[in-house]
């Protein structure tokens, strides 16, 4: 992901609420696992932004976003369950972007991540 434009109020929200208190990669990736938890009304419908090697998905490809991955699965990025296939499938969220009917919080909360990622931040 690009690097972005500074933000500052965005800078505040994550300092003050994401990783506010975090001592350490483990609790800030915890910080902003429950963050995203907490401020994402699920199910949505998002766009893969990126090709990841990681990932089956392409740019382009239309998605149903159900949850979060579980905690385990986010210790050094954030992913999240979609409907795939035969089932669900964790992917991550950096390179998908909700669509213009998703509520306005959870495109902000997501748009954090994004925005959190393409700083070149890190768990630390």
């Amino acid at each position: 992901m690009a690097k972005v434009k500074r933000d500052k109020d965005r800078e505040e929200r994550i300092s003050m609420e994401i990783i506010v208190d975090a001592d350490g990669a483990e609790e800030q990736a915890m910080g902003w696992y429950y963050y995203l938890e907490e401020q994402i009304q699920f199910p949505f419908t998002a766009v893969c932004t990126e090709k990841r090697a990681i990932s089956p998905l392409q740019i382009g490809d239309e998605v149903d976003v159900i949850g979060m991955a579980p905690e385990e699965e986010c210790e050094r990025e954030m992913f999240i369950i979609i409907g795939w296939d035969k089932g669900r499938l964790a992917v991550p969220l950096s390179h998908l972007k909700p669509i213009d009917a998703t509520p306005a919080q959870t495109r902000e909360a997501v748009e954090d991540w994004h925005y959190w990622v393409g700083m070149g931040y890190e768990f630390g």
